[in-house]
């Protein structure tokens, strides 16, 4: 079986942006945010750099703020140059993102596990049950969890709620449950907290569909309920299938937008993930492979390729970028324990979930 992407080339290009104090930034001009930041932590656990993923943790803990929750900086909002071609990264928004915060949970067990380091699960418990605490605060009576914090006397249904992000805090309170079942402890309210999510999820696409905004274009919107589990098998892959045609270029991957000719290496792989997660591992290798004209001969990936003009997009290489390749790999290839994380369940699904959620794509 040949290897699907190079683990340790993908690890040079993290480890070359890991600062003194653990943090992971995206590029070398900086844009820190804890959702990107776990990614690359669990990509430099898969590829065995123990102290190096443990600093990651050690940091992703210091920077956590009273409520649980943490600031990240949005590097989606961050505009590109005069050139067109790298980000300019000057005093970037920032959040309190959610979805961001919850998946911690996902960072501890996932490193955990690839290190065969059950200590970490004790020593970063409190941080992942603040980090509960800080998204169950921001959950409605709908069941949704708001994607930002709000603001003081801010009402939390007057917040947009996103599909994607909520698919992963599905996927991210299942690691939670899982860690403190390794712990030796119960849950129930986490259950309950991502029965809700589910529930949404599943019944009340108003929530997420809000205000005009036309969200199907994304890609995460489309795929991320399949990869988080929160459809049965057989409704992931009518989900899959319906979006097929309109989201994936046939040989380049995956489209970040719907109506844009821009392929993603990131979204690519979680897509390859999605697959995965469905049975479909010959589908899921291939969008793999289709990444391999975007490895970088320096470590990592680029961002992404604009197919129309055939050029590479922006020429950056985010650390993240790489991580979430190295991850699908290590989930279609078994390389290291626990690399059934992101594509099986942790805990069994609190409720059944059936036939909704397959939206025209």
């Amino acid at each position: 079986m040949s290897a699907l992407t190079d683990i340790a080339a993908g690890a040079r290009r993290i480890l070359a942006l890991q600062q003194g104090d653990g943090a992971i930034p995206w590029i070398e001009a900086g844009l820190w945010d804890p959702w990107n930041h776990g990614e690359a932590v669990m990509a430099l656990a898969i590829a065995g750099h123990d102290a190096q993923a443990r600093a990651g943790l050690d940091c992703l803990a210091a920077r956590q703020e009273g409520d649980g929750g943490w600031t990240g900086e949005l590097g989606a909002g961050v505009p590109l140059d005069d050139t067109n071609r790298f980000l300019v990264v000057d005093k970037p928004a920032t959040a309190r993102d959610t979805n961001f915060a919850g998946y911690a949970a996902v960072t501890v067990l996932r490193t955990a596990l690839a290190l065969d380091a059950p200590d970490i699960l004790k020593r970063y418990a409190g941080m992942v049950r603040a980090a509960m605490d800080f998204v169950a605060s921001c959950q409605t009576r709908h069941g949704d969890i708001v994607w930002r914090a709000p603001e003081a006397g801010e009402l939390r249904e007057n917040i947009d709620s996103l599909r994607a992000g909520n698919a992963c805090l599905y996927k991210s309170v299942e690691c939670a449950i899982a860690i403190e079942a390794h712990l030796g402890k119960d849950r129930p309210d986490w259950q309950t907290l991502r029965r809700g999510i589910g529930d949404a999820l599943h019944d009340k696409d108003w929530r997420f569909d809000r205000d005009g905004i036309d969200r199907r274009r994304y890609a995460m919107d489309w795929y991320y309920p399949v990869l988080a589990g929160v459809l049965p098998s057989l409704d992931g892959q009518r989900r899959l299938e319906a979006g097929w045609s309109r989201f994936v270029v046939d040989g380049a991957g995956c489209r970040c937008v719907a109506d844009e000719p821009w392929i993603t290496a990131a979204e690519t792989a979680e897509l390859a993930l999605a697959c995965a997660s469905v049975g479909w591992r010959t589908r899921a290798e291939r969008l793999i492979r289709h990444l391999k004209p975007l490895a970088a001969k320096e470590g990592g990936y680029w961002m992404g390729w604009q197919f129309a003009e055939e050029v590479i997009w922006p020429q950056e290489r985010p650390g993240w970028t790489a991580a979430a390749v190295m991850l699908a790999a290590d989930a279609l290839q078994s390389l290291t324990p626990g690399s059934d994380v992101m594509i099986r369940p942790q805990t069994p699904h609190p409720v059944r979930l059936t036939g909704a959620a397959l939206r025209a794509y």
